[in-house]
């Protein structure tokens, strides 16, 4: 394992240079850190998914720096690059177009060339829509998955609901707004009715709005009003409910199994069918075939 602590940060012959993974704001311009603005104002150059929208962000803070894009169409190009400015003592700052990067954006490759070169690599943390939208959703929150944008449609999307729908914790997805009537639709089709969905628009912005209920009251608030479907959106789904299997389906359903399988496969089954743990449910399906010789 290589332990990159040690590099020096500070330029000079032989020096390597830091990479920081820096936080911006994900609207609200005063949600940017002070410990941010000092990396970004610091580091030779500042890797940006777009140097456009970036460089308006930098205007606001007075700061005028040398912007390189990075996005996932020259990742592998401006990767190698940014890798060898880092080499030769540069620090650098990679920056999203908003929130926390690496987050449903490129990045974790440069991250990971950068470790296995014994390069530094440095968080400054701060916004993040994912975990903004969690903390206000009032789902659970000791547990949740985040599962980025949804396929647009087809297969793809409903392999992808029913795994979200199978979820035992809070999941978390981003959607583009002309996407979420659609995303919102197949919710409908493919959860429970009472299931619990939150829709967080605009966070930290001036038209922020957070709207709770199953999927088919979300869908009417939002065909119904046209500014429910613009701006950065965010949906999270309730864990799915707890599974209630009583012992007389459970002894059935093992019988059965057992009549068909090894019992180290009909526990697998039955295990992943009633929740239950694989050891106990071991035992019983052994007990219940000695019963029957």
């Amino acid at each position: 394992m290589q332990n990159s602590s040690n590099n020096t940060t500070q330029g000079g012959e032989g020096a390597f240079g830091t990479l920081y993974i820096v936080s911006t704001p994900i609207g609200n311009l005063d949600d940017i850190t002070a410990r941010a603005v000092k990396v970004l104002g610091d580091v030779s150059v500042i890797a940006a998914e777009d140097t456009r929208h970036s460089s308006r962000l930098l205007d606001q803070l007075g700061l005028q720096k040398f912007l390189l894009s990075y996005h996932d169409h020259n990742e592998q190009g401006r990767g190698a690059d940014l890798l060898r400015r880092l080499q030769s003592g540069e620090s650098v700052a990679l920056i999203s177009d908003a929130g926390t990067p690496l987050v449903s954006d490129p990045g974790y490759r440069l991250v990971k060339s950068a470790q296995e070169a014994g390069i530094k690599v440095v968080p400054i943390p701060g916004a993040s829509a994912m975990l903004a939208a969690l903390v206000v959703s009032g789902l659970p929150s000791d547990r949740f998955s985040f599962e980025g944008f949804a396929p647009a449609k087809g297969a793809a999307r409903e392999q992808f609901l029913q795994r979200v729908g199978a979820a035992s914790c809070t999941s978390i997805l981003y959607e583009a707004p002309h996407r979420i009537l659609s995303l919102l639709e197949s919710c409908q089709q493919l959860f429970e009715a009472n299931r619990e969905v939150v829709l967080c628009r605009e966070l930290t912005k001036r038209f922020e709005t957070v709207l709770r209920g199953t999927p088919t009251q979300l869908l009417d608030v939002v065909r119904n009003d046209s500014d429910q479907q613009r701006g950065e959106m965010v949906l999270l789904v309730s864990p799915a409910p707890a599974q209630v299997v009583d012992d007389l389906q459970l002894e059935k359903l093992g019988r059965l199994l057992i009549q068909e399988l090894p019992v180290s496969r009909a526990a697998k089954v039955l295990a992943a069918w009633s929740g239950g743990k694989r050891a106990d449910i071991y035992q019983l399906l052994e007990q219940w075939a000695d019963k029957a010789q």
